[in-house]
């Protein structure tokens, strides 16, 4: 039986190791796109793609990120579940190791299946670690704050972004490709340590954490399946705890409209992702550093979208509406970015579309924490995060193949603003059922 705050100590004050916690997932994941975008930069550099032999090529250049959403995809499906066996903790830990040899890989060789292969490493490591957020919110975090943490760890996706388009940019200008990689392989060290010296899988299992801050976690998650409750089920039997985990999420109707949602959401994220420097450098002919500049700004504005949508989410205690909004906007934005003709006006749009887009994500992760039971969040977090990427892994190709039929970037943007409105219609049902 759970002990109250005031039974405990009525004049303690319990500690905020949560919000150390949440700090140190903001890092880990800026440290992860950091990661990522690296290879949107390279691909506007003629040296690099000189060295690659796939300069003039848009279907390969697309290859480079389509193999990373593919790895990615497969980590998240297969490799995901390890967290709900050995414990977030350790399963991150993994991840960071594969995804910073990844990064050396990349930076050591002059070969595009070499690359390739880095890429496959890297999208694998970060898709055992991306469910792994979410695990640590759902046992750390009481319900009622669980949409402002998820919006609070989850802007690092827009911060390393935002500081890695121009900085990158900035780097390829002084040093030579290679940096880019030992770089961002560099900074994997720090989230290593410390996930691995100051977090715990648990609030139990915290040696920093006192009474009142457990019990108050444990109050917040009335009606769920603890933390403590569920961290050693099924651990005896690996096939049947994960048999059991897979039913628990399965057999829930709403969690795979979530997943076409979020499917969706990535597919036109990272296509936006992958070719937006391309677009602005070679399409709305940008020099180098405002290409910097205008590629920074999308993620600027998904930072005030993602903690101003954690605010209002938890406030009215509704998440799917914002997701309404999000695919809405991000549709409108393509559209006037692929229609209008003056350059700043487009790089406006399609930087608001790609911005607002995102408002969304951290909702899709709280909607699936209030779905799924605690004992099977990383198995429902690496399926419907894999399911996506591995539909995301389209959105490269899709553009970089239209820009080789059409010879230019319209077509790709229309086909995207189709894409997203099927993603508003699956946010509706999903405001219909009370999300």
């Amino acid at each position: 039986m759970r002990t109250s705050v005031e039974e405990i100590d009525p004049k303690g004050v319990p500690t905020r190791q949560r919000l150390v916690l949440l700090l140190i997932l903001l890092i880990t994941i800026m440290v992860a796109y950091f990661d990522r975008v690296n290879i949107s930069v390279l691909i506007a550099d003629e040296h690099f793609l000189e060295s690659m032999g796939i300069a003039g090529n848009p279907s390969q250049i697309g290859l480079l990120m389509t193999v990373f959403l593919l790895a990615y995809g497969t980590g998240n499906l297969f490799l995901s579940s390890i967290g709900d066996y050995l414990g977030p903790r350790k399963a991150m830990a993994i991840s960071i190791v594969v995804w910073t040899f990844s990064m050396v890989l990349g930076g050591a060789t002059g070969l595009f299946a070499t690359v390739l292969l880095s890429r496959f490493l890297l999208g694998l490591g970060e898709g055992i670690h991306f469910p792994m957020q979410s695990t640590y919110v759902k046992a750390w975090f009481p319900k009622r704050e669980r949409a402002k943490a998820n919006a609070c760890w989850f802007i690092g996706t827009s911060l390393a972004p935002a500081v890695a388009m121009p900085f990158f940019a900035w780097l390829l200008i002084h040093t030579s490709w290679h940096v880019n990689f030992f770089l961002c392989a560099a900074l994997g060290i720090i989230p290593l340590y410390l996930v691995w010296f100051h977090t715990a899988d648990t609030p139990r299992k915290s040696r920093k954490a006192n009474a009142l801050e457990i019990a108050y976690i444990e109050e917040g998650q009335a009606g769920e399946a603890t933390a403590a409750e569920s961290e050693g089920a099924g651990r005896g039997d690996v096939r049947g705890m994960l048999r059991e985990n897979l039913r628990l999420v399965a057999r829930k109707p709403l969690f795979w409209l979530l997943v076409v949602y979020y499917s969706v959401h990535n597919l036109v994220y990272w296509g936006l992702l992958t070719w937006l420097p391309t677009y602005l450098k070679a399409e709305r002919g940008f020099t180098w550093s405002e290409m910097g500049f205008w590629a920074s700004l999308p993620f600027v504005l998904s930072v005030a979208c993602k903690l101003i949508g954690g605010w209002a989410s938890d406030l009215v205690g509704r998440r799917a509406p914002f997701c309404v909004l999000a695919t809405l906007g991000s549709a409108a934005g393509m559209y006037c970015a692929a229609t209008v003709s003056d350059n700043l006006m487009a790089a406006g749009f399609i930087c608001f579309g790609m911005g607002v887009l995102t408002l969304g994500a951290p909702m899709t992760f709280t909607m699936l924490q209030e779905m799924v039971p605690g004992r099977a969040i990383s198995m429902g977090a690496g399926i419907m995060n894999g399911t996506s990427f591995l539909c995301a892994s389209l959105g490269p190709v899709l553009i970089g193949f239209s820009m080789s039929v059409t010879g230019g970037f319209t077509g790709a943007l229309l086909t995207l603003v189709g894409v997203a409105l099927v993603g508003m219609l699956a946010s509706v049902v999903l405001v219909i059922n009370r999300y």
